[in-house]
């Protein structure tokens, strides 16, 4: 699983406890989003709770632990950092764009 979509999941999972709901923001059929979900159980970075959700049937919601509050700390600080990197990557382009075009333009 790559690391933007235990971001996503991680951010999710503290708004959208259901899986059914869940699967639907991720944009996941609820099989990916089970497997997703097994594999963040089996890593302790989340916890499968049951609760009732009518007399006749039993569910789960699904919490952060304290090591899945950390991995999405971490997570998200080297997300923004990639963002960061792709914004002064791009502004350096702009750059040499505009540059290149002002040269042309005095020609």
């Amino acid at each position: 699983m790559d690391s933007e979509t235990r971001l996503q999941t991680l951010r999710y999972i503290s708004t959208e406890p259901n899986q059914r709901t869940l699967a639907e923001k991720l944009g996941f059929s609820i099989g990916k989003t089970n497997y997703v979900l097994k594999s963040l159980i089996e890593k302790g970075l989340v916890k499968a709770e049951r609760f009732a959700q009518n007399p006749n049937k039993l569910g789960y919601r699904y919490v952060l632990t304290p090591q899945g509050i950390r991995e999405r700390i971490e997570l998200t600080e080297r997300f923004i950092q990639r963002k960061r990197e792709e914004y002064e990557q791009l502004t350096e382009e702009l750059n040499t764009i505009q540059n290149t075009q002002k040269e042309n333009n005095k020609e």
